[in-house]
């Protein structure tokens, strides 16, 4: 079974979260920043992940330390999940529309993170969240999961639209890349035999 739970507490935050890669995309979200549920939810659905998220931060502060850490468990516990990566299928990339924003998302399960993200937001905030933070959770969640992750919106004029296309786009990116290839399935998808180095 690909699954994984991870608990994370540190003085800013005490985070908990459990994916099934083979799930139907379930979610159970609560992070206290209701964008934030929002975009795990997505994520969850579309690239049927199940995922649950509990986390409670510091948000007398601002939304910042709730968000990077539920990115990095939430990393973890992907990368936990994934095993020895034999037989997935590792690379996946997608374009996708969200009215007037189109987002390209480019995946490879590599186990070296990198992330490169081609994102300009319009405005600062989305609601009370800050559009700085998308940035930040991708960065938390590919350096964790041990992808190689690029995010780039090609264009759009609406922040929240831009932002759902970029949860969307690695849902769907997610989705394809974890699958087993019935071809290659006891095999690690790397010429070296290894993934990771």
């Amino acid at each position: 079974m690909r699954q994984a739970s991870v608990k994370r507490t540190t003085k800013e935050t005490a985070i908990e979260v459990t994916v099934d890669l083979d799930g139907q995309g379930r979610s159970s979200v609560a992070t206290g920043i209701g964008f934030l549920d929002h975009m795990l939810d997505l994520l969850a659905r579309h690239s049927r992940i199940d995922i649950e998220v509990k986390a409670k931060g510091d948000l007398h502060i601002d939304h910042h330390h709730t968000t990077e850490d539920v990115g990095i468990a939430l990393g973890q516990a992907i990368k936990q999940a994934l095993g020895d990566m034999k037989g997935i299928t590792r690379y996946a990339d997608v374009h996708v529309p969200m009215d007037e924003a189109l987002t390209r998302v480019a995946l490879d399960i590599s186990g070296r993170p990198f992330l490169v993200f081609n994102v300009a937001f319009v405005r600062d905030k989305v609601g009370a969240f800050d559009t700085e933070l998308v940035q930040e959770w991708f960065q938390a969640f590919a350096i964790n999961a041990a992808v190689t992750l690029h995010v780039a919106a090609l264009y759009g004029s609406n922040d929240h639209h831009i932002a759902e296309s970029c949860f969307k786009g690695l849902a769907r990116a997610l989705r394809a890349a974890v699958t087993i290839d019935a071809r290659a399935a006891h095999e690690v998808p790397s010429t070296k035999g290894t993934l990771g180095g």
